[in-house]
């Protein structure tokens, strides 16, 4: 509470926070305008039923569920940043790029990403309306409305992107991930007067057992979040002229959820890709498209088979990510350039391997924990029998995340008015 005073206390932060709640505000008005010939009723339905669209609905910010102008919400932008991670392994003067560039690298690397993210937008508001309108959510349109519509929905997509690098420049936060979290929570007072609307008194126990066990993921998932393996790093002494350089300890922080949420976009992008060319197909053959989404469908539909294979595949991409993101050779290259080493290691190669073995190690749990967040929904449900009842561990962890990350932001931006204050 103290500190939320000093917030509005300092004259800069204060404005900072009104405007990263007024750029909020204009996002959340946006994804009220739905596009014309939306039947409202059907497409709750539909995303009820297909766990890949609500997924996707809440990283639109519930813009999908409205069918708004900006029913991608950043996805293509996340997608387009996916993309480039990927093609670093591909292309090594990319790779030079973003990791030996510094920031000026890291502004290119970005550059391009938004780019990238255009015809991304374009093609995923094709698919997406293709589909929709095979499930009779969305009227029939005509090549004017289709490109119209594609038009508007790339456009509102590439909207929320640039409004994601204004609040970035606030540094209280990364504008997307706020972006993403601004619409999650805005989804809470219509859950819970879901849950009020159909309260039931002789489920009393399910609902003190589904509260328990929602602190207790909130709890898991901040431990999880926060947690870390410290490699202690010792840097030797070196004398030039009267002076003497080095000498000090620090340590190298190995976060257990390196990979973040990103292996679960990953896991469902796969997922969500047959679908994708399912609906694409309809250009070559309306039967065949019809065939292909019948298969997907039946593969969606079985619980088991699906919740087996998004756990697999989360698993698989946490330490794909991982090992695109975290070079402990490159590390320990950096290292003894700097004249750092590891008690007990020789520095080079030998530390590398060190690091290699201790990520691999944290990286299994952190990679079951995010296959358990992913299908914590399904989970919930078995348990409690009630379609509302739903814990929605994804987005728990984003709001968690987010949550800490403007915490710390702040935090630091306080310490340094107080510094300036002495």
């Amino acid at each position: 509470m103290e500190k939320l005073l000093l917030i509005f206390q300092t004259p800069e932060l204060r404005k900072k926070v009104f405007i990263v709640g007024g750029l909020l505000v204009v996002s959340r008005f946006l994804s009220s305008i739905p596009i014309p010939g939306v039947d409202i009723a059907r497409l709750a339905s539909f995303l009820e039923s297909n766990e890949l669209f609500g997924f996707f609905n809440i990283f639109s910010g519930g813009a999908l569920s409205n069918l708004s102008i900006v029913m991608l919400g950043v996805g293509p932008y996340i997608t387009a940043t996916i993309i480039m991670q990927l093609l670093t392994l591909i292309f090594p003067g990319l790779k030079e790029v973003y990791y030996e560039q510094g920031e000026i690298g890291r502004a290119k690397f970005n550059r391009i990403s938004r780019y990238l993210t255009v015809p991304l937008a374009g093609l995923q508001a094709y698919g997406f309306l293709n589909l929709l309108i095979s499930q009779q959510v969305l009227s029939s349109l005509t090549l004017f409305d289709t490109i119209t519509n594609i038009i508007i929905v790339s456009t509102g997509s590439v909207f929320l992107v640039w409004l994601g690098e204004l609040i970035s420049e606030q540094k209280i936060g990364n504008g997307v991930s706020i972006l993403i979290f601004g619409g999650i929570v805005s989804q809470l007072p219509n859950t819970v007067q879901n849950l009020l609307v159909s309260y039931d008194p002789s489920m009393l126990p399910t609902y003190a057992a589904f509260i328990l066990l929602s602190i207790v993921v909130i709890s898991g998932v901040v431990f999880i979040s926060e947690g870390e393996r410290k490699i202690p790093i010792s840097y030797a002494k070196r004398v030039r002229g009267n002076r003497v350089f080095g000498g000090s300890s620090s340590y190298l922080p190995l976060k257990v959820n390196q990979a973040g949420v990103i292996p679960i976009i990953f896991a469902v992008s796969l997922l969500l890709f047959p679908q994708f060319i399912a609906q694409i197909s309809a250009l070559i053959s309306v039967d065949l498209s019809l065939q292909l989404n019948s298969l997907v469908n039946r593969f969606i539909g079985n619980q088991i088979v699906y919740s087996a294979m998004y756990f697999a595949l989360v698993v698989l991409f946490t330490y794909f990510y991982t090992a695109i993101t975290f070079d402990p050779q490159e590390i320990s290259k950096n290292l003894q350039r700097s004249g750092g080493f590891i008690p007990g290691i020789r520095p080079g190669q030998p530390s590398g391997e060190y690091l290699s073995k201790i990520i691999n190690r944290i990286t299994l749990f952190g990679a079951i924990f995010l296959g358990t967040i992913a299908i914590l929904p399904n989970l919930t449900q078995i348990v409690t029998g009630i379609q509302l009842l739903s814990i929605g561990g994804t987005a728990l962890l984003i709001v968690v995340s987010v949550a800490l990350e403007i915490m710390k932001q702040v935090n630091s931006q306080l310490v340094l008015r107080e510094y300036e204050g002495i």
